[in-house]
């Protein structure tokens, strides 16, 4: 470039900036210059870019971020890592986060997190994002090295779409150009008024969370978990590291209601009774009660019946936190923020990504909001490769599901399942558990809709995703009549 086209390019980008500074939103022009590096080309070292960064960063108002991501769970952390990839994230990007740390991978709190000391737990920072994908540890140190403003414990407490402007729980006034919703869901609650929020009543949705209940369990002698979904099962397990009396109370026939068929889940909860695990069925609680010291002490049935408990953990669910985003748009029927194939809401340059999400589901023609971090993982790179770069490739995510218990050291038996697709149609269950088990749905026109299976091998693993993405026509009367898990998946292999 010659001095003169670099003496018109910073020109451009300074006018470009103030603009900005002015009216709080950059327009496509800045953005472009930002791109090419006005101030000294693609070839520029990171050091050199970091300088232009902090140069054109003192044009701007203090209040204004170029993009802002609101929340800092698993889609944060990989968005973060997407705008590094393509270069934009130095002095461009802020994340305003509720937590204290950076982002991390959620489902190690419910998983290794809550191991006994002696069974080697895992800890932060050990599973900062994106390890869990096998990319860098995203530390704090990563964000700062990388030129990402992070904001701690200072959540967005309000916003306003007409000026572009959000305002955090100590005051600050943040002016974003492009915004991404990331705020995830909320743990949901029992009511204060039936004991909802007595000690030693947990709830686990951050790290936060989670030293609370490492901190009562390595006290607690009879814990009830409330909940027969993911939490309740994964948490189950992890006490049984730590030989506690435990209770799984819920209202259901069987756990896992929403995925699990009533055999499959039969053959869990055995394993789980060989485990010292008690499960009390079709159960609604009234009410939790606490002893002398205030503390809870008995979970309290609708039927009058009392489990005693000296820690309850609560796993019923889980809320989109919305708010304050509602105006942005709110799909009634899943919850969520709607967005289309792109993660773009109703208002321009805004974005929501993650749980939070609701999107439309391709494969299956509907609108869906999925509470996984896979979906986080990926909705938030699609989202960002959209924001970034020219792509219009609609998000075509294929439902994915999975879970990891009894991992601690000493455990009779490690389990580890994996689902794929849709569980709608017919069921056919191959295997006894010892150790394989396959379910497999299939719908009237003898397609394969969802696929699940228990300690399979890498191999088999990696043909679930096959296999539901493709849909083929399976002969169902081969699949019921195969003699073990390995037949079963072959002879599904071969109709594809």
């Amino acid at each position: 470039m010659t001095s003169a086209l670099r003496q018109k390019a910073a020109q451009m980008a300074s006018a470009a900036a103030a603009a900005a500074a002015g009216t709080g939103c950059y327009s496509q022009t800045s953005w472009a210059l930002r791109r090419l590096g006005a101030g000294g080309g693609a070839l520029a070292s990171a050091a050199t870019r970091r300088r232009n960064c902090s140069v054109a960063a003192a044009v701007f108002d203090n209040q204004n971020r170029e993009y802002v991501i609101v929340g800092g769970g698993n889609a944060a952390g990989y968005a973060a890592r997407t705008f590094v990839e393509h270069g934009m994230a130095d002095g461009r990007l802020c994340i305003v986060s509720k937590e204290a740390v950076p982002p991390y991978e959620r489902p190690a709190l419910t998983k290794g997190y809550l191991f006994p000391p002696e069974k080697k737990p895992a800890r932060l920072p050990g599973f900062h994002t994106c390890v869990g994908s096998g990319g860098q540890r995203q530390t704090a140190e990563w964000y700062k090295e990388n030129g990402i403003e992070v904001l701690y414990e200072d959540p967005v407490e309000a916003f306003d779409g007409k000026t572009q402007t959000l305002k955090t729980s100590s005051g600050k006034i943040l002016k974003y150009g492009s915004l991404i919703i990331s705020t995830g869901c909320a743990a949901a609650r029992l009511p204060e008024k039936i004991g909802g929020d007595l000690p030693g009543v947990h709830y686990i949705r951050d790290v936060a969370d989670a030293d609370s209940l490492v901190s009562s369990l390595g006290k607690a002698k009879k814990i009830v978990v409330i909940g027969g979904g993911y939490i309740g099962m994964e948490v189950a397990a992890a006490a049984c590291g730590w030989n506690l009396d435990t209770t799984i109370i819920f209202p259901e026939d069987h756990i896992m209601p929403r995925l699990f068929t009533p055999s499959l889940a039969k053959k869990y909860e055995e394993l789980y009774e060989q485990n010292g695990v008690k499960f009390v069925k079709g159960a609604l609680i009234d009410k939790l009660d606490a002893g002398s010291d205030g503390r809870v002490s008995s979970a309290i049935l609708k039927d009058g019946s009392v489990v005693e408990a000296d820690t309850v953990i609560v796993g019923i669910g889980a809320k989109p936190s919305v708010s304050p985003f509602e105006a942005v748009g709110v799909n009634i029927e899943v919850g969520g923020i709607e967005v289309d194939s792109m993660f773009r809401t109703s208002i321009p340059s805004i974005f929501a990504i993650g749980d939070v999400a609701a999107f439309p589901l391709k494969m299956y023609d509907r609108i869906a909001r999925v509470e996984h971090v896979d979906h986080a993982r990926k909705s938030a790179q699609h989202c960002i490769e959209t924001l970034l770069t020219s792509q219009a490739k609609a998000y075509d995510y294929l439902p994915y599901f999975y879970s990891r218990v009894f991992e601690y050291e000493g455990s009779s038996r490690k389990i580890w399942w994996q689902f794929y697709g849709d569980n709608v149609g017919e069921t056919i269950e191959v295997g006894n558990f010892d150790p394989k088990i396959a379910t497999f749905w299939i719908d009237s026109d003898s397609r394969l809709k969802g696929v699940f299976l228990e300690s399979g091998t890498s191999e088999e693993f990696l043909l679930l995703p096959k296999l539901a993405r493709s849909q083929p026509i399976v002969d169902k009367a081969k699949l019921k009549s195969a003699t073990s898990v390995e037949d079963a998946l072959e002879i599904a292999r071969s109709s594809l």
